[in-house]
């Protein structure tokens, strides 16, 4: 499945098009963007990092492999929360929207791969 998913990971602060559903996959909202300027499909907090997770990692490249382990177990461990992406995913292009400067070690990377190894592993299984 995941070669047929169509999942784009894109700074909010970056402008272009938004085509198929568009998430912010951030746990607070982005500073200095207002709500009347997204055109979003939902903001899902949930499948977020927790707080402690993301004021661990403090957006430090050297933390990020490890990060990426722990962020990837409270997904698991919270399967509810990544689930309108995976089902938007089945329908078609989703892109997930984040705040953080570096646009390599960040959560959407993590989430992005992950979503995609869940579509992989569950082809077509209802939610």
């Amino acid at each position: 499945m995941s070669a047929l998913a169509d999942i784009e990971i894109r700074r909010v602060y970056t402008s272009g098009p938004t085509d198929g559903k568009v998430f912010l996959v951030d746990r607070v909202w982005p500073r200095g963007v207002r709500k009347s300027e997204l055109r979003l499909d939902g903001w899902l907090r949930d499948a977020a990092p927790s707080t402690e997770l993301r004021k661990w990692f403090g957006h430090r490249p050297e933390r990020f492999d490890e990060f990426g382990r722990r962020y990837r177990r409270e997904l698991d461990q919270h399967p509810e929360a990544t689930r309108p992406l995976v089902e938007a995913a089945r329908e078609g292009k989703v892109q997930l929207l984040y705040a953080a400067k570096d646009t390599e070690h960040n959560q959407a990377a993590v989430l992005r791969q992950y979503l995609l190894e869940q579509l992989d592993s569950r082809p077509d299984q209802p939610s």
